[in-house]
């Protein structure tokens, strides 16, 4: 920053100053600068990396979204756009995507046999298929018990407005404990998107605040009589459900008292920042995941699960399939691009991995209610940031999307990748509740290396 910039700026907090770059409030000459900090930002050693997760209940179109077919008539009406990257193309109702495509892969070759929801759900947010007493765990229970800290002040995974209506256990630790279960926030007060009233408190951790007269020095000594009474039980009761309860308050408490916990306040950024996110709960679930990377969470999932006038289940478009996927996108893109610029601007889009992906893809055939059914032969994943050499497509499907015609990626492929672009050995194993090892993505998975950096 030269002189005049600091006379200009006075003594204005690094914060504050990302937050007015974001909006492009900063003059053009400060431009370098910020270039040098987010570059120091990224580089940083200590700087862990993170994982965003767009889930997309119901399963989105792939023909709609990210492998159109124009020129043929399972195309459907949208039209393709170019994007930043010569010769990718993607649906027009996604164009703040296309201008970020340099940091993206969409891979067009997604292939699995599952397409009921429940079994398909679970796999790809497990790795695995449903195996009897094998109780898997969620991708963000596993990928943030490799990548958390078990003193961080904010929990290592965090769901914002989850539902779980079509595949409970897929959402869930697993065999890997309750201590990584996630924290929920946005869940339970409807599911559409743009329900703009009470957004702010429908994002915030519940009952974090002391009870109305309790103080400070009152709240300690009950804290002080529960762990006498906790340690009197455990000594007669040990056993994982009692070190979980404990080590569960101790969390809890923990993030009581620390400053972090501001990260769920979104009116501490600017009004126009959180206008471009969307005002809706995506919209706002993608920056709050922002402010969750930013205070080193290492695992955020959020969810688009419909938009007013569709279903919860939005993107599971049986009926009127242009006009639901319209809406959704139009919810999509804002969120999701304005990430994408706001972690780079920040400097942590090197460090953050984002994953958008359902449960699976839609039929290229448009059925007689002017929707698309269930298709898990043939779909599309996206993934970039953090790890992922970007601006490049993965995979092609036939002109008329029924089949993969080059390079077919399975479900634990896709996971090695995460793992990889992560910095994670997908080899590595975890004890499962019947004393089987299981690795992080299954035997046989290859990661995608044309696509990873280093």
């Amino acid at each position: 920053m030269t002189g005049k910039d600091r006379q200009r700026f006075g003594s204005i907090s690094r914060r504050d100053f990302m937050r007015l770059s974001a909006l492009g409030v900063l003059g053009t000459g400060m431009s370098g600068w910020m270039r040098r900090l987010a570059a120091e930002t990224a580089q940083n050693p200590e700087r862990k990396r993170s994982c965003i997760l767009l889930w997309m209940s119901g399963g989105p179109s792939q023909c709609d979204t990210f492998d159109l077919k124009p020129d043929h008539e399972n195309g459907g009406p949208f039209k393709p756009i170019d994007t930043s990257v010569p010769g990718i193309q993607i649906s027009e109702h996604l164009p703040q995507l296309a201008k970020a495509m340099q940091h993206l892969v969409p891979i067009r070759s997604m292939s699995t046999k599952e397409g009921d929801h429940t079994r398909a759900t679970y796999l790809l947010r497990t790795g695995y298929l449903p195996s009897g007493p094998l109780s898997y765990p969620a991708i963000g229970s596993l990928l943030s018990k490799e990548l958390g800290r078990d003193e961080s002040e904010l929990p290592n995974f965090v769901s914002i407005a989850p539902n779980k209506t079509l595949s409970p256990n897929a959402y869930g630790p697993g065999f890997l404990g309750p201590q990584y279960a996630p924290l929920v926030v946005g869940e339970g007060a409807g599911f559409v998107q743009n329900d703009e009233m009470n957004l702010d408190a429908a994002l915030k951790v519940k009952n974090l605040e002391l009870s109305q007269g309790i103080n400070r020095k009152q709240a300690d000594a009950r804290l002080s009589i529960l762990k006498d009474l906790e340690d009197d039980f455990q000594a007669t009761h040990p056993g994982v459900p009692t070190s979980s309860h404990r080590s569960a308050y101790a969390a809890a408490v923990r993030m009581m008292r620390s400053k972090a916990i501001e990260a769920f306040q979104l009116d501490q950024e600017p009004d126009a920042l959180r206008d471009a996110y969307g005002r809706n709960r995506f919209g706002q679930g993608c920056l709050l995941a922002r402010r969750l990377v930013e205070q080193g969470v290492p695992f955020v999932e959020v969810s688009l699960n419909g938009v007013q006038g569709s279903n919860a289940f939005g993107w599971d478009t049986h009926q009127d399939n242009f006009e639901a996927v319209k809406s959704l996108s139009e919810v999509l893109d804002p969120g999701w691009g304005t990430l994408m610029s706001d972690l780079e601007q920040r400097g942590l889009l090197d460090s953050t991995l984002v994953v958008w992906m359902g449960e699976f893809g839609r039929t290229p055939k448009i059925n007689q209610n002017t929707g698309r059914d269930h298709f898990p032969a043939a779909w599309s994943t996206v993934i970039g940031g953090g790890g992922i050499r970007g601006g490049q497509v993965v995979g092609k499907t036939s002109e008329d999307g029924m089949k993969v015609t080059d390079q077919p990626i399975t479900v634990p492929d896709l996971m090695a990748t995460i793992c990889k672009a992560l910095g994670l050995d997908p080899e590595k194993q975890n004890m499962s509740n019947i004393g089987r090892p299981i690795p992080l993505a299954d035997h046989g998975a290859t990661p995608i290396g044309s696509i990873l950096k280093g």
